[in-house]
């Protein structure tokens, strides 16, 4: 019985931390010495994640190629906007790469992909919050509910892939 106990209070001292699959996270903002948007620095809050299925990548800039073949499958999908949308979150504390290059870059990204929600994480908040990977491409997928539905940590293998699309088709 005693082993029960100990074993539910570690789980439960766990979600405190962490994000779950199948639960919503608890509402994370970035704004002001920590970042905010790429377009014009205002207040990013994790409550818009809902309305639509979304993918959030979290990616660290040293690693923003590792998951570039699932964003090529994601954009050959072609999935309807009203339905599906996607964040790119940028962790510029994980690199030696100067904010301000990194950032000049996110505004251009952001008015190339206007579809995509460009923000930048200077402080690592959701490696703080969400317990999310640092010095990583994280990967996370979100329901119209904004449940978590999957999370990555790294990068994503074929069967990833495959299970990511799955779980943003069947959730559209």
């Amino acid at each position: 019985m005693t082993y029960k106990i100990v074993l539910l209070s570690l789980l439960t001292v766990a979600n405190l931390f962490g994000i779950t699959v199948g639960e919503k996270p608890k509402t994370i903002t970035i704004e002001g010495e920590n970042g905010g948007l790429a377009s014009d620095g205002s207040t990013w809050n994790s409550s818009t994640i809902k309305g639509k299925v979304y993918v959030l990548f979290y990616v660290d800039p040293d690693e923003k190629d590792t998951n570039s073949h699932f964003s090529q499958k994601l954009k050959a999908k072609k999935y309807d906007r009203s339905n599906y949308g996607s964040i790119a979150i940028v962790n510029l504390a994980a690199t030696w790469k100067p904010n301000f290059i990194i950032e000049s870059l996110l505004k251009e990204k952001q008015e190339k992909f206007p579809d995509t929600t460009y923000v930048k994480d200077k402080n690592s908040v959701l490696v703080k919050e969400w317990d999310l990977a640092d010095d990583n491409s994280d990967i996370l997928i979100f329901s119209k509910e904004g449940n978590l539905l999957f999370y990555k940590a790294g990068a994503m293998s074929d069967e990833d892939i495959q299970k990511a699309l799955r779980l943003i088709e069947a959730n559209l």
